[in-house]
């Protein structure tokens, strides 16, 4: 399904695979990249994209959280918090990824959490990208 207008745009090219380079096409994205020796490299100091789609989808996710709270005039903490946890494992001849989204909303009635998060899960561009394609997981602490 294709979007409507695209509001933004960017690229990021990669070399080297998971033991390369990414970097985005205004620089502000230049990272080091290395595989975790859980999935055979050898680990380092470089991150990997399961870390990457982790950082994405927690950002996105919480903005869409606050799209939420603010079309339906609920304050969110300044403290509220979504880590995202990636697993990454074999998937039929291929592999495959597992998504736990932790979302911490400090002070929050569990229902309005509750009602929250369920609307961000429909608006945020991550979760319309995963959804019928990768497991997640909403987990309010």
């Amino acid at each position: 399904m294709a979007i409507e207008k695209v509001l933004y745009q960017t690229q990021a090219t990669s070399t080297g695979g998971r033991e390369g380079h990414s970097v985005s096409e205004d620089g502000v994205l230049d990272v080091t990249l290395s595989s975790p020796k859980e999935l055979g490299g050898k680990g380092g100091n470089g991150t990997n994209p399961e870390q990457l789609f982790a950082a994405g989808y927690s950002a996105c996710f919480l903005s869409a959280m606050q799209l939420i709270a603010f079309r339906e005039k609920v304050a969110l903490s300044t403290n509220t918090k979504v880590t995202g946890k990636v697993g990454i494992g074999p998937l039929g001849d291929g592999f495959g990824i597992q998504v736990e989204l932790v979302i911490d909303i400090p002070g929050a009635d569990s229902s309005v959490a509750q009602s929250i998060v369920e609307k961000a899960h429909q608006v945020c561009p991550y979760s319309n990208a995963t959804r019928g394609n990768v497991d997640v997981t909403l987990t309010i602490a």
